[in-house]
């Protein structure tokens, strides 16, 4: 045999193929009854009841097929008339990496088959190493394991430690014989869902956007624990619980970015869903295989015909001066409330919005991702942007504004030793400034529409902007943003005029 260069990971499954001969059999999977309740945040809490008979006396029981990113320290175990001493998890799995790991210094049989007759025969070996290639003495010579065509390596048995599955170990002391239900519990990670929505929008035969929309619900599982659970009772809540690797507490603060709200008005209805705490609770009917490496859709919610709206927005930071016509967002909005709205709390997730062509035929305008949302909440999705509805924002004028008075703005006490204290204050002047901004906004469709104009970025410090004049009445929103119902004329412009009174 000559000298092999080293061996790839598959040429190595090829290899030991014979060590799978000296495993003993075993049932597809040791589970019992399982039960899966899933949360948001890369979390599960699984149940697994087995009915075993743990013999009496001071035993040692096994648990494999536990998820294989179980967190051993979250195990509950309960058996009736039995004392728990001592617990372990083995997750050093079998592989060939590992069984050659645990093998060096271990006597092998290097197998070889005739190409022509099929015959095998073999010769005795011996693993010296296995690091970045495996070494074997064979024939009083060292070899590095390669392809070696019809060979493979051969083991006598499996290393002590080593398990061909994910395994709970546990010592316990037992007060008699006899089969009884053992319930494990365990938080594990690995499982995720999230929520996944399909939006068809119809405006059929309106002229001022109004239309319905069918909204389907899909939950979208993931099972990536290296476990697989079947026919199992599954749970998903909705909402974030706290836990070390999730805990909004340990997310560093984000810098604020000014952004339209996906969730215009958060809902005060109460939804007809099942509860846990704070949290919504989706059950999945019957029972369910959560494969591992495998994802899952399961439907939670089908409305048609809910009230529906087709609107155009613009939103212009402060003082923001464009060039170039800018393109509105074209947006749906529509409720989640009981009366006249998809009538169901929804949780995270994307949704996809269709509209029908000429021909009938869905096609995709957009997607967006909401938040957790109480039902009862208006929500409003941008799609895009509008090919034919563009806004200019222009900065017009800017000028100071003398007040014509000082204003105190900062007083502090001064103390010092066997002296009476001290006010001291500092006056500053007041400049006032008067904006004055234009929109200029425009429409090539064939219809009229309204394009809703919001001005962000009023409330930057100084917590008393004014508006003396407008040419279209705005409404103030908050501190912060001021907006506009600009209607526009079909192939027509209308032009927004605003004046700001501010302190900076």
């Amino acid at each position: 045999m000559t000298g092999m260069a080293r061996m790839a990971g598959t040429g190595l499954l090829a290899l030991l193929s014979g060590a799978a001969n000296a495993q003993s059999t075993v049932q597809a999977t040791a589970q019992g009854d399982v039960s899966v309740t899933i949360y948001n945040n890369d979390l599960a809490l699984i149940e697994d009841v087995r009915r075993i008979d743990p013999g009496k006396g001071e035993v040692e029981l096994a648990f494999p097929d536990v998820s294989a990113a179980i967190q051993p320290e979250t195990v509950t175990l309960t058996v009736p008339e039995a004392t728990i001493l001592e617990q372990n998890f083995d997750y050093d799995l079998l592989s060939p990496t590992r069984l050659l790991d645990k093998s060096v210094g271990q006597s092998v049989t290097l197998m070889h088959t005739n190409p022509t007759t099929g015959v095998d025969s073999g010769e005795p070996a011996k693993v010296l190493a296995n690091n970045d290639g495996t070494l074997i003495e064979v024939g009083g010579h060292i070899e590095v394991l390669g392809d070696i065509g019809h060979s493979r390596l051969v083991f006598p048995g499996l290393p002590p430690g080593l398990k061909a599955r994910p395994t709970l170990s546990v010592r316990l002391d037992s007060a008699h014989s006899g089969a009884r239900p053992v319930t494990l519990s365990y938080l594990s990670h690995g499982f995720s869902w999230k929520a996944d929505y399909v939006a068809l929008f119809d405006q059929t035969g309106s002229t001022d956007g109004a239309g319905h929309i069918d909204v389907q619900g899909w939950i979208t599982l993931n099972n990536t624990t290296g476990t697989s659970f079947d026919r199992a009772h599954v749970l998903l809540v909705a909402g974030e619980v706290a836990n070390t690797l999730g805990d909004s507490e340990n997310v560093p603060n984000r810098r604020f970015m000014p952004r339209a709200p996906k969730m215009e008005v958060a809902g005060t209805e109460a939804s007809g869903r099942e509860r846990l705490g704070d949290f919504y609770v989706y059950p999945i009917a019957g029972r369910t295989t959560l494969a591992n490496a495998q994802q899952k859709q399961v439907s939670f919610l089908d409305v048609k015909g809910a009230p529906a709206r087709k609107i155009y927005r613009y939103r212009n930071d402060w003082m923001g001066n464009a060039a170039d016509p800018q393109s509105a967002q074209s947006v749906i909005r529509f409720s989640t409330g009981a009366k006249d709205g998809v009538g169901d709390a929804l949780p995270a997730g994307m949704v996809r919005v269709y509209m029908r062509d000429a021909r009938g035929q869905p096609q995709f305008i957009g997607e967006q991702a909401i938040e957790h949302t109480p039902m009862g909440s208006m929500l409003a999705l941008p799609t895009g942007e509008a090919f034919d509805v563009k806004v200019q924002p222009t900065l017009i004028k800017r000028a100071k504004i003398d007040a014509g008075e000082w204003e105190q703005v900062a007083r502090w006490r001064v103390t010092g030793e066997g002296k009476a204290p001290k006010i001291a204050t500092v006056d500053t002047a007041v400049t006032h400034w008067q904006t004055t901004m234009q929109y200029r906004v425009t429409n090539a469709q064939a219809r009229p529409i309204t394009v809703e104009v919001a001005q962000a970025g009023l409330d930057t410090g100084w917590h008393d902007t004014r508006v003396p004049q407008e040419s279209l009445p705005g409404e103030q929103r908050t501190l912060d943003e001021r907006a506009w119902q600009v209607p526009v004329p079909a192939q027509g412009e209308t032009v927004l005029t605003v004046t700001f009174d501010t302190r900076n």
